[in-house]
């Protein structure tokens, strides 16, 4: 095995040795496996039973055939999978043991980092191929509690299917193994795939913690004690807002986001505050999220206990300097590539973003340098809970600089967007709406956002509602933000059609003149009432406002279908060939509104 991390896909295009295909006793693949071990293998639960003996096929191996090994499930390393009373699932990990050894070079390791974020590859053994196939992937982010991982298909052909569960996750900025598929129906998993990332298999497996590497979350001091001290030390309405920020909560805040950064205080006085941020961290570890913890915590209030990988990084930084917490952060990022660069520059570069608590900011060696260290992580997408001992200089910058302008320039981004929203736009929809109609569908959809705009707009001026308040305490702007791009993809959207409508009303208009003219040439050879009636209804109808366009259309094309055709009743219905085609579009000079309520002739 490579000595920093094993055997990731490399440069080559082989299969990797490290991939499994796990046969039944009836020849039928039931799915894939990891080799972490001359002699161990990790799977899904569901892929082998508890007592089921398979067989385990090294298709990655040298040689022109396929090594084919019994193996078992051993001792008591078998999770199958779980639901609680929500449906939500935890488990379906197992590791297996080999009658015999493989080389140690086939081998490979977990590697925890981590994942939000992250291109990915996986690799398995579907039935139709069955020599194995890599497919890509997007991590999408923690899903449920139990640190299970989401992963986004390319296309829905590029989903993980039967035969892929227990196989090998690979992240292509690292080359490691980061994690085992949890593969599912399609159905199931509503065009998604899934994955236990390292941490949570450690946490189902703690001998998988053997050929485990890589940054641990948590730092030690951050970690509620074995013992269970604190737990009778609990601040109930402070825990309550860390699960929630964890957790990025929108359900339960109502404005549709968590925060971004969260700043808190927790003096060296207060052993009850100090408990709670430690049982919060511990909880939102995926390796650290045990079975009895979680148990444990199942008494407390619910919406005191976060999700399982709710966190990537947990640092207690007092005493420490700004370059070591960097480098802390670019290794569980995974940054290791361009290590001659400054870490900072690695951080500026990377594409992946994490949720990270730093613990200690003003008792940090150089806290003005950190705080810089962090504002660009935040500049970046990343989440970041700062924690302060006291109130003093450095948490007022903090707060300053991290939430207050920031939350004040976003509030004036917002405050522009609506007001551009109820200018032009808003006119020209008033505009056209007075004039056609027939697109009701995106005018009632372009309006009912545009109220919406308005009554944010002068709650935002008038200082009231959701503006109440200082920017930095006010709730989160994202669902605001997300009502302005409906705005702003709606009222185009109705504008146009509109548009189209009015210029087709202007059509219909150059039409009814000349025909009107032709009726009345023919006309010489006696009256004609419907034809009268017709063109009445027509003209009424086309110059009304608001215009009922489809409705003047409709009654234009019976006029003309009766000047067309003299002493033949008009065509009923939109079978008829001519009301299937329309009148025939000719160019009209600007007509325009310039005679909206005319008189007929």
């Amino acid at each position: 095995m490579e000595a920093d991390g094993g055997i990731g896909i490399g440069s080559s295009l082989a299969t990797p040795p490290w991939a499994v295909r796990l046969r039944r006793a009836n020849g039928k693949i039931a799915g894939s496996g990891i080799l972490l071990s001359p002699d161990r293998v990790l799977t899904c639960a569901h892929v082998v039973g508890r007592d089921e003996e398979v067989t385990a096929e090294f298709v990655g191996a040298t040689g022109l055939q396929v090594p084919r090994v019994a193996a078992r499930v051993t001792g008591g390393a078998y999770r199958p999978e779980k639901r609680d009373a929500d449906g939500d699932p935890s488990g379906d990990v197992a590791l297996l043991e080999l009658d015999r050894p493989r080389p140690a070079a086939e081998a490979t390791t977990l590697h925890r980092v981590s994942a939000p974020g992250r291109e990915v590859r996986m690799y398995g053994f579907p039935a139709a191929y069955n020599g194995g196939l890599w497919l890509p992937a997007t991590i999408v982010g923690g899903c449920g509690r139990d640190g299970q991982v989401q992963l986004r298909p390319p296309s829905p052909a590029e989903l993980a299917r039967p035969g892929f569960s227990g196989g090998g996750v690979v992240d292509l900025a690292t080359d490691r193994v980061i994690g085992m598929v949890l593969a599912s129906a399609p159905e199931e998993g509503g065009g998604y795939s899934f994955m236990s990332p390292a941490e949570t298999v450690v946490q189902h497996l703690p001998e998988v913690g053997e050929w485990t590497v890589g940054q641990t979350a948590v730092d030690e001091e951050l970690r509620s004690p074995e013992t269970g001290d604190d737990r009778s030390l609990l601040d109930e309405p402070f825990a309550e807002r860390l699960a929630r920020w964890l957790r990025g909560d929108a359900r339960i805040r109502g404005d549709g986001a968590a925060r971004q950064v969260k700043i808190s205080l927790v003096p060296d006085a207060d052993p009850a505050r100090a408990a709670t941020l430690r049982r919060a961290i511990t909880l939102a570890d995926r390796e650290l999220r045990s079975r009895v913890s979680t148990g444990r915590v199942s008494l407390d209030a619910p919406g005191t206990v976060p999700a399982a990988g709710g966190l990537d990084l947990a640092l207690q930084v007092s005493g420490r300097g700004t370059d070591e917490v960097a480098e802390r952060i670019a290794r569980r990022m995974g940054l290791w590539q361009r290590l001659d660069l400054p870490v900072a520059e690695r951080i500026a570069a990377a594409r992946v973003t994490i949720t990270l608590v730093v613990v200690g900011v003003d008792a940090a060696a150089d806290p003005a340098s950190l705080l810089d260290l962090l504002a660009l992580l935040v500049a970046r997408g990343s989440r970041v809970l700062l924690v302060f001992r006291t109130a003093g200089a450095h948490f007022a910058r903090a707060r300053e600089e991290l939430l207050l302008r920031p939350a004040q320039e976003r509030r004036v981004r917002l405050g522009e967007r609506l007001l551009r929203i109820t200018g032009a736009p808003a006119r020209e929809l008033d505009g056209l709406m007075a004039r056609v109609c027939g697109a009701e569908d995106l005018t009632d959809r372009a309006v009912d956002a545009l109220i919406h705009v308005m009554a944010a707009r002068a709650e935002l001026t008038g200082g009231q509602g959701a503006f109440a308040g200082p920017p930095d305490e006010a709730p989160d702007l994202a669902g605001y933000e997300r009502m302005a791009a409906r705005a702003e993809q709606r009222l185009p959207a109705a504008i146009a059609a509109l548009r189209e409508l009015r210029v087709r009303r202007d059509e219909l208009r150059g039409l009814l003149g000349p025909y009107r003219r032709l009726h009345e040439e023919g006309a010489a050879r006696g009256e004609n009432l419907e034809a009268d009636d017709l063109y009445l209804t027509a003209h009424r109808l086309l110059y009304e406002r608001p215009c009922r366009v489809p409705a003047a259309e409709a009654a234009v094309r019976r006029f003309l279908d009766l000047v067309d055709r003299p002493g033949q009743p008009p065509p009923d219905g939109p079978g008829h060939p001519r009301a299937a085609e329309g009148p025939a579009r000719v160019p009209v000079a600007d007509v325009g509104d310039r005679h909206e309520g005319g008189t007929p002739s």
